[in-house]
């Protein structure tokens, strides 16, 4: 039986996008821009946190290349920029948030 490819490099770095990750409002602001580009005070008024929290989960996971974000007069939009996210999220919905999951 072959064995996948070791990187530890590699793996680290999985593995701190991983953590950025694990938070219930950064994981529901992956699940909202995977349907569409949102404002920091859109994503914020969803979560039900400030947007200065917001902010910063934002640019932790923009720090990972999860997102982009654009200007648009004084409005910042955000979008996803790791097409991935779109797998590992319909897995978690999957398992943690559909009926048949529980």
């Amino acid at each position: 039986m072959d064995k996948p490819v070791h990187d530890p490099e590699g793996l680290s770095s999985a593995a701190e996008c991983l953590k950025t990750l694990g938070h219930p409002a950064r994981l529901r602001m992956v699940q909202l821009l995977l349907h569409g580009r949102f404002t920091v005070g859109e994503l914020a008024a969803d979560c039900g946190i400030p947007d200065n929290v917001a902010s910063e989960h934002l640019r932790l996971m923009q720090r990972c290349g999860f997102f982009t974000s654009q200007r648009e007069g004084r409005k910042v939009f955000y979008q996803i920029a790791e097409p991935h996210l779109q797998g590992l999220m319909a897995c978690i919905e999957g398992r943690f948030l559909s009926a048949a999951g529980r």
